[in-house]
């Protein structure tokens, strides 16, 4: 029998997330999805899952600090792992009992896009623009996944499934890390060409910071080096084997690799910090100077990942061409290195089954590299505080008390 609610974090205002009760989830598409799509609303494609664990995400905080246009009442939360309880009738792959990662991206499997493996820029889950996510803005009204329970649509697409049950509970702190920012940290490294022997610097020290530089390594990186203004969290880059630069400081980006390599200049560079960016030095919020920094230290027909999120709408942004996105962005300096710039959604269906493959095999631990700290589902509010004031964690939330103690 079907619970009687659903206990889900919601943002509330500025600075304000708490834990409500909706209704139960049922197996259909939102609305708006439906009606301007021209789909049924009844998801026999979909399932619904028990959530074992869901995580905070910077995203998500982007929200709460009221720098998205998210209304109060915004369900949160797209970084889900669950196991199947209920599904629909034309599921065909899956079981109930199975243990799942599910990307962030929503994702039909069936449009151009889709079939491409653009599955970040499907083009039938959001009437507003290309792409979809769970419990985010302009992303189609789809329910959040901070919650003890979510629908998922086109389950036989979007899900994967842990080969085995019990293994996968022992390893959820790093299997949890699948559905969003081991994914994207591993695809900025991947579109800045990261290979054996690179040099790479990794602006911001944020979780998918973190999975970027974890992700380097697992490439053959020879050095990876991670920029920011938060001591904690440059402590927590060297403790996984991370050189570091310290962005509060005064001492110029590009004289601190040169301390480090030698050289001033680095091969492949990753922006994971996005549009509420710190100028060098702590000089306050300067939304482009990320992706300028990192153009001015990459060499001459390098690339830069860019998995940081920068949004069309920021209405605490510092001017004016902020607010809808536009950015002063050096492109000329870009243009005269010859950079190649790969922003954007990851693909998490590109990467999420070799990953996984990488931590039931011990090759990747990326739970220790981004400090996974497992809390409850009430504990969520508490969570959002300690990470807006920076702490070095990621915030695993465990809804249903099916995380093994550690």
């Amino acid at each position: 029998m079907a619970p009687n609610g659903n206990r889900i974090v919601v943002y509330k205002g500025p600075g304000q997330v708490a834990v409500e009760t909706v209704d139960y989830p049922k197996l259909e598409v939102p609305q708006d999805v439906a009606s301007a799509m021209g789909m049924s609303r009844k998801a026999d494609h979909g399932v619904i899952l028990r959530n074992v664990s869901t995580n905070i995400c910077g995203s998500d905080q982007h929200m709460v600090r009221g720098r998205t246009t998210a209304p109060a009442g915004q369900t949160l939360g797209h970084e889900i792992t669950g196991e199947v309880v209920e599904k629909g009738s034309d599921v065909q792959f899956l079981e109930v009992g199975d243990i799942c990662t599910v990307p962030f991206n929503i994702a039909c499997g069936r449009c151009r896009n889709c079939r491409e493996g653009q599955t970040g820029v499907c083009l039938n889950v959001n009437p507003a623009r290309a792409g979809s996510a769970y419990g985010y803005v302009d992303m189609g009204g789809w329910l959040g996944g901070q919650a003890e329970y979510v629908m998922v649509p086109f389950a036989d697409f979007n899900l994967l499934k842990f080969p085995d049950r019990d293994q996968a509970l022992e390893k959820i702190r790093d299997l949890t890390m699948l559905s969003d920012i081991f994914p994207t940290g591993y695809h900025g490294c991947y579109t800045a060409g990261v290979t054996t022997g690179s040099t790479v610097y990794v602006a911001g020290a944020g979780p998918v910071g973190l999975a970027a530089a974890h992700s380097a390594q697992l490439l053959g990186a020879a050095v990876v080096i991670v920029g920011d203004l938060n001591k904690e969290r440059l402590e927590q880059a060297r403790s996984f084997g991370c050189e570091t630069a310290d962005i509060s400081d005064a001492t110029p980006l590009d004289e601190q690799l040169r301390a480090i390599l030698g050289v001033d200049e680095v091969d492949c560079a990753v922006d994971a910090v996005g549009f509420e960016a710190s100028a060098h030095g702590g000089g306050g919020e300067a939304p482009a100077t990320v992706l300028n920094s990192v153009m001015s230290v990459t060499r001459a027909g390098g690339k830069l990942g860019i998995p940081g999120l920068y949004v069309t709408g920021d209405p605490g942004a510092p001017d004016e061409d902020a607010k809808e996105g536009t950015l002063k962005v050096r492109l000329g300096l870009g243009w005269a290195k010859s950079h190649s710039f790969t922003p954007g959604q990851c693909p998490v269906l590109k990467y999420n089954r070799g990953l996984m493959m990488s931590i039931l095999h011990d090759k990747a631990q990326i739970a220790k590299a981004v400090n996974a700290t497992v809390i409850s589902l009430d504990d969520a509010p508490r969570g959002y505080q300690e990470f807006d004031k920076g702490a070095a964690k990621k915030y695993v939330i465990d809804p249903n008390g099916m995380i093994p103690a550690a």
